[in-house]
C-alpha cells in the first residue's frame, strides 16, 4: 500500500480544531505510514494544540475580516495575498493527495490554491448554517461532510455526505464513569449536578449569570462544576470567597472532560457544533446560550435545530442574566424534563464520525490514482 500525503488545514477554535485531530488520529490508525502535515493560522489555538497532539503544523499570516474598521482591511488583504503564496509553497514541497477543510481562517487559502494546483478537495463544515469560506470553496470540494440536514440550502446536493462531527476519542467512553468523576471533583452522589462551561477562552454572559445567581444556587441543594475560560477565573474565584460552603469546583479550564461529562446531569453551554455534538453522543440535557459574536449567527441556528426536536433548551444571551439560572434549577429538579432531553438528543447523535469522514478521504484519493 503507498503513502497517503495529507493535509488538513483550519482552526481558531476548539471547534475547528479537535475535529481536525480526530481525523488526523482516525487516519493514522487506519494508516499508520500516512505523511499527515497541518496548516494553520500563525498566532491561534491550533499553533499549540496541533504540536501537542503529535503532528507537524505550518502558520499562515491570515486573519479575519474587520467588519467594524473597514480601514483596517487593507492589512487583512495584504496578509491573505502573503497566506496564498504560502499556502501554494506549501503544497507544491509538500504534495498532498488531497487537502481537507474544516473550518477556520486557515482553510480558506490553503484549499483554494489546492484547488487550483489540481489536488482533490474535501470540507468538513461543523454548523448548520455554513461559513462564508465554505460556500465559496463548495464548487470546487469533491465532497462535503456535514453534521445536519438540508445544507443543500448552502452546498450542491450531489456533494453532501452526512458524517456529523469528530469528537475527541476520549469522550464516547464518558458514559459509564460517574462515580470516579464525582469523585476528581469532590463532589457528593448524593446532589444533582450541573456543568457550566463556555469555551477556552469563557463566555461573559454565562459566567456573569452564575456569578449574580450563586445564593439561588446554594438554596436549592445542587452542586455545580464551572469553567470559567481564562478571561473570568480570577472574577469569578472573588464571587465565590462569600460562598465557601457551596459545593462548587472552579476552574479556567478542565483537563478530564470525559469527567466532566459523565458527572453532569443537566449542562449550560455556548452552542458550537463540536460541543453539540459531544453533548448528542453522550445523551446529555443542555441548556444552550449561544453566542451572538459569531459569523451569521451560526450558534443561534445550531440551537434551534435541537430546539425544533424538542432534543435542547435555549435562552438567548440577551436573556441569560436574568432566567439562565432560574431556566437551569427548575430543570434541572424534573426527571421528566432531563429525561425527555436526554432521549431526544440521543437521537440526533452521529457515531464514528471520523470513520466515515476517512472512508469518504479514502475514496477521493483511490478515485484521483
Amino acid at each position: 500500500m503507498r503513502q497517503y500525503r495529507i493535509i488538513i488545514s483550519g482552526g481558531g477554535t476548539g471547534g475547528h480544531i479537535f475535529p481536525a485531530i480526530s481525523i488526523a488520529n482516525t487516519l493514522k490508525k487506519r494508516f499508520p505510514d500516512a505523511d499527515i502535515l497541518f496548516v494553520g493560522a500563525e498566532d491561534r489555538m491550533e499553533m499549540e494544540k496541533v504540536p501537542a497532539a503529535g503532528y507537524k503544523i505550518v502558520g499562515l499570516p491570515v486573519s479575519g475580516f474587520d467588519r467594524a474598521h473597514l480601514i483596517n482591511n487593507i492589512k487583512v488583504i495584504r496578509r491573505l495575498i502573503k497566506s496564498l503564496r504560502l499556502a501554494k509553497k506549501t503544497i507544491r514541497e509538500f504534495n498532498p493527495d488531497i487537502a481537507i477543510g474544516v473550518g477556520g481562517y486557515a482553510s480558506g487559502p490553503t484549499l483554494w490554491m489546492a484547488s487550483s494546483l489540481d489536488i482533490p478537495i474535501l470540507i468538513q463544515e461543523q454548523n448548520s448554517y455554513a461559513g462564508v469560506t465554505n460556500k465559496l470553496l463548495a464548487k470546487r470540494a469533491d465532497c462535503i461532510c456535514v453534521a445536519y440536514q438540508e445544507m443543500e440550502k448552502f452546498f450542491p446536493a450531489d456533494k453532501i455526505v452526512i458524517t456529523g462531527n469528530p469528537v475527541r476519542q476520549d469522550l464516547e467512553e464518558a458514559l459509564d464513569k460517574k462515580e470516579e468523576a464525582l469523585a476528581f471533583f469532590g463532589l457528593s452522589p448524593e446532589k444533582k449536578t450541573i456543568l457550566v462551561v463556555g469555551g477556552s477562552l469563557g463566555a461573559r454572559t454565562i459566567n456573569r449569570s452564575i456569578m449574580e445567581n450563586l445564593d439561588k444556587f446554594f438554596a436549592s441543594d445542587v452542586q455545580v462544576i464551572w469553567q470559567t475560560g481564562r478571561y473570568y477565573y480570577e472574577e469569578a474565584v472573588k464571587h465565590l470567597k462569600a460562598y465557601r460552603g457551596m459545593p462548587v469546583w472552579c476552574s479556567d479550564f478542565i483537563t478530564r472532560m470525559d469527567y466532566a461529562y459523565s458527572a453532569a446531569d443537566l449542562v449550560i453551554s455556548r452552542a458550537g457544533a463540536s460541543s453539540i455534538s459531544e453533548l448528542c453522543l453522550l445523551q446529555k440535557p443542555v441548556i444552550l446560550v449561544p453566542s451572538p459574536n459569531v459569523a451569521e449567527d451560526h450558534q443561534t441556528k445550531n440551537a434551534q435545530a435541537l430546539v425544533n426536536q424538542k432534543a435542547a433548551i435555549m435562552v438567548a444571551d440577551k436573556d441569560a442574566e436574568e432566567s439562565l439560572v432560574p431556566t437551569a434549577l427548575q430543570t434541572i429538579h424534573d426527571v421528566n424534563i432531563l429525561s425527555s432531553l436526554s432521549n431526544n438528543i440521543t437521537c440526533m447523535a452521529h457515531h464514528e464520525s471520523a470513520e466515515q469522514i476517512v472512508d469518504e478521504i479514502v475514496k477521493i484519493i483511490e478515485k484521483k490514482a
